[in-house]
């Protein structure tokens, strides 16, 4: 009987490599992950904010129509924009509070249960009124730029 020199499975050398392309792979993959998990819970924030922004419109333009010279409403608190705009942030979790300056019309929300990086972080929504009555919003607070809608 003739032996034959047969190699089954892979060298040391070839499993290292393997392991090290793995590595690089996960290296470069799991930050570009946890940014887009991080911007895929702000985006619930800034959906309600948006919504809010629609309802202040919508408050503004009533408000101007009927005479009134304060055309942004008082809300201090969650509650209170629920009850004088009819949005509810309540349940979404994400935020901790939120609120309208009656002076500036600026809505501000503090974000909270999305990652450590980024809890406790304010966004703002700031309203510029045009000629003609339009209203244009900007964003901006606290929160690092990279994780604010674009414009």
């Amino acid at each position: 009987m003739v032996k034959k020199n047969c190699r089954e499975g892979f060298t040391l050398i070839e499993l290292l490599f393997v392991l090290l392309i793995i590595g690089i792979l996960a290296a470069i993959a799991i930050p570009i992950y946890r940014v887009q998990t991080i911007s895929a819970k702000l985006t619930e924030v800034t959906n309600a904010m948006s919504y809010i922004a629609t309802s202040l419109g919508s408050y503004r333009h009533n408000e101007t129509l009927g005479g009134s010279t304060n055309v942004w409403p008082n809300c201090g608190n969650i509650a209170d924009i629920q009850t004088s705009l009819g949005v509810g942030l309540s349940s979404l979790g994400r935020i901790s509070s939120a609120s309208v300056s009656q002076a500036t019309g600026v809505i501000s929300v503090t974000v909270t249960n999305i990652d450590s990086t980024v809890d406790g972080s304010i966004i703002t929504l700031v309203p510029s009124t045009a000629a003609d009555a339009s209203i244009s919003w900007n964003w901006g607070g606290t929160l690092p730029p990279r994780y604010l809608p674009k414009k």
